[in-house]
């Protein structure tokens, strides 16, 4: 029973971790390569907080907060790059912030912290506020898709020099969009090192940027659903298949490249035009 609470733990905390990147990327189109950092940033914080004695509810808004700023600072940062930039820009913080922890004693240096404190939560607890959180974090990114945010962010993402024209503040939404994304991965970071109990550098460096862009480009790009049923799927393969533990790099840049290439609306698109194809072969 604890490896099927473990497994449906993991599984909420990757879609709320996926969710968070759909906002940025999905939603207004700025693409990131970095966005583990985001994850790393609210996992150390909610981690040290705990070992300082700072029951672990509370420690999750403060993990938030300080992704959330670093989240603007970065975006402030790439107000003036798009597309291929901004996605190398966003790859040098992960690289930036994989680094800083590596070389400082008081993040634990190469061999990361362990957490030893007990989080006031049960297992089954645990697992079930992390549904709840996820669950509450795709309500949330469906409410904003069809709000008149999720519009102007639809907007940017298509034609970013036309919404400029129209006389909408593009830097606002922009690093709005990076502030919540941001925010919420620092919310998921929370949650995964009170999972595990241990964090280390390794764990948020490129290839989890990548993995979290594969869960987002597979279920479909800007879909709720799909980037849900993505993360939930693919967060837990290295468990079901181990070999891919191996090459997960490998195996999810080329999820990567078969999507972009064969369809670019990810499953959620392929879906669709299947059940068209049905609809008309049953005609």
């Amino acid at each position: 029973m604890d490896y099927e609470i473990s497994l449906a733990t993991t599984m909420a905390i990757s879609v709320l971790f996926a969710l968070s990147l759909n906002l940025i990327t999905g939603f207004c189109g700025q693409i990131s390569l970095g966005h583990a950092a985001f994850l790393g940033v609210g996992a150390y914080t909610s981690g040290m907080l705990v070992k300082a004695g700072i029951p672990f509810l509370l420690t999750l808004p403060l993990a938030m907060l300080f992704s959330g700023v670093l989240g603007i600072v970065v975006g402030l940062a790439s107000l003036r790059v798009r597309a291929d930039f901004l996605a190398i820009t966003t790859m040098g913080v992960g690289f930036l912030f994989v680094g800083v922890v590596r070389q400082q004693e008081i993040f634990g240096a190469e061999m990361g912290i362990s957490i030893v404190a007990d989080p006031g939560l049960s297992k089954p607890e645990f697992m079930l506020l992390s549904v709840a959180l996820a669950a509450a974090t795709a309500l949330f990114s469906t409410y904003v898709r069809r709000c008149w945010m999720g519009r102007v962010f639809g907007a940017i993402g298509e034609d970013e020099d036309t919404v400029r024209v129209l006389g909408i503040d593009v830097p606002l939404f922009k690093l709005t969009a990076f502030a919540i994304g941001t925010a919420l991965a620092g919310l998921a970071g929370g949650l995964y090192a009170q999972h595990l109990k241990l964090i280390a550098p390794d764990s948020f460096g490129f290839i989890e940027s990548v993995t979290v862009l594969s869960m987002v480009v597979v279920g479909g790009i800007g879909s709720v659903t799909g980037v849900a049923i993505s993360a939930a799927v693919l967060s837990v393969l290295p468990s079901w298949f181990q070999f891919i533990g191996d090459y997960k790099l490998l195996v999810y840049g080329g999820l990567l490249f078969l999507m972009m290439r064969f369809s670019p609306g990810g499953m959620a698109a392929l879906v669709i035009r299947l059940s068209r194809s049905l609809g008309k072969g049953a005609k």
